[in-house]
Order: C-alpha cells, then structure tokens, then sequence
C-alpha cells in the first residue's frame, strides 16, 4: 500500500510539473492584456426601483451640491421612487424648497466657475445624450495626475474640469501607459496607450461594491433622462399585440370580403 502511494504521489506531481508551464503562460497573457475599459456596461434597470432609491440617495449626497435636474421636480421623483412626503423633506429636498420645485444644484454659479473653471453642467438628459455606458465609463476611469489642476484625469473624458469626487470610496488609482510603436507619413512614433489602473489608496468600498454604487447612480441618472420610459416600455408591449390582434381582423375581413370576387 506505501509504494502505491508513492508511486501515485510520484504521477501527481510529475502531473502538476507539466501543467505548471501551461498555468503560468495563461497567467502571464492575462496579465500582460491591457484593461478593456472601452467596453464596459452600466449593467442599470430603470424598474429596479430599489436601486432606483439608492441612486437617488448617492446622487443627493455626492453630485447634488454641483449638478442639477432642472427638469425633474421632487414630486414627480417621491412618486416615481415610492418615497414617501416625510422622506423626500427630511432626506432629498434643501431647506425652502417644496415638492413643486425642481432640482437645483446647491452650488452657486459664480463660485462653480471660480472653482472648476466651468459651471458644473446639468444632468437631467446626460443620460439620453451620452449613454448610460458612458457614464458608468466615466465614473470608473478617474485616476490620478499631478500635471492637472484637479490632480485627477479621466480616460472617457480627457482633462475633465471635474476632480475624482468619488475616490474616498473607489480609492485614488494611477494609470499605468505603454508606448506602442508605430508609422505616421513613414516616420516612426511612439503612442502611449492605457494599459491598467494601479490602486494607491484603497477606498471605503471595494472594487464589486463600488461598480454597484456607479450602477445605482447611472441608473437614477437613466430614469431622470425620461421618467415614464418603464411605462412607455410596458405599455408599448400591449400596443404591439392590439396591432397584431387588429391586423389578424382585418386578414379575416379582407378574406370574406374577397372569396366571392375569387
């Protein structure tokens, strides 16, 4: 019984000794494949309406005091998000205003271009302009840089007047480069190409935990774009069967018309 042990103890590892190699080359090509940021998802449900709730929660705590909805009244949103008149007071709405008002950027003007250079844009169609995806990009590709003024950069947005808000809970990231060879009009140049983010300081939230607090946010954002859009969906499902039910009537009436004539 000792030596079949062995000799199968002997089998396994001369196994692994062969595999090892196969291992290491698939690490070693995992590793060395640059981060496809480009193709990354929002991943966001307008009917989810929990995560619905959350986004506008993180929207009012970190992108309220810049940005506005100027479209999107506090009623419409306690009635959409089932939040209740108590809630919308107490958690959503500045003091002065009332469930009839719109959403405005706690932030003044003047002080917003004094400070960013530009006035912080309004978010109620960067959803329907730019993209649910784009904005999930945008949020997750800030990383730090000493040569801009905000000290932070952003693939999705090159040179964004707008600092890594949101790094005290992703963590503060640098962007690691790569120079790739190659002909412009026959001359050879070198192009610097993202290859990977590289973590500093580790933020309150970890990599899964923080893509879902983005998801919350873009999706809130999604809905703010066009409010009724989970009922036009619905709705447009039985428009869809009323055509084919009436297009079925009028196949049936065009046939007992015309069998005559045929």
């Amino acid at each position: 019984m000792r030596n079949a042990a062995a000799r199968l103890h002997s089998l396994l590892l001369v196994f692994a000794l062969l595999l090892a190699p196969m291992a290491f080359a698939a690490e070693g090509e995992g590793a060395n494949a640059p981060l496809d940021w480009e193709a990354w998802k929002a991943g966001n449900d307008t009917s989810n309406t929990a995560s619905l709730q959350r986004g506008a929660r993180d929207f009012f705590n970190y992108c309220a005091g810049c940005h506005s909805l100027k479209y999107m009244r506090y009623s419409r949103l306690a009635s959409d998000l089932h939040i209740t008149p108590a809630q919308l007071q107490a958690n959503l709405m500045p003091a002065g205003a009332t469930p009839a008002d719109y959403v405005k950027a706690a932030m003044a003007g003047p002080d917003a271009v004094a400070w960013f250079g530009k006035q912080p844009p309004d978010l109620s169609l960067v959803a329907r302009s730019r993209g649910p995806d784009w904005i999930s990009r945008f949020l997750r590709t800030f990383y730090s840089d000493d040569k801009s003024p905000t000290h932070s950069n952003n693939l999705q947005l090159p040179n964004a007047a707008m600092p890594a808000v949101l790094s005290d809970l992703e963590g503060v990231k640098l962007a690691v480069f790569r120079n790739v060879e190659a002909t412009v009009d026959g001359k050879p140049s070198a192009e610097k190409i993202f290859d990977h983010f590289v973590t500093v300081v580790p933020g309150q939230l970890d990599a899964a935990q923080y893509d879902a607090f983005v998801r919350d946010i873009v999706n809130f954002l999604d809905y703010a774009g066009e409010p009724a859009q989970v009922d036009r969906r619905s709705l447009g499902v039985w428009v869809v069967l009323f055509l084919l039910l009436f297009t079925w009537i009028a196949w049936l009436l065009k046939k007992e018309y015309w069998k005559d004539v045929h």
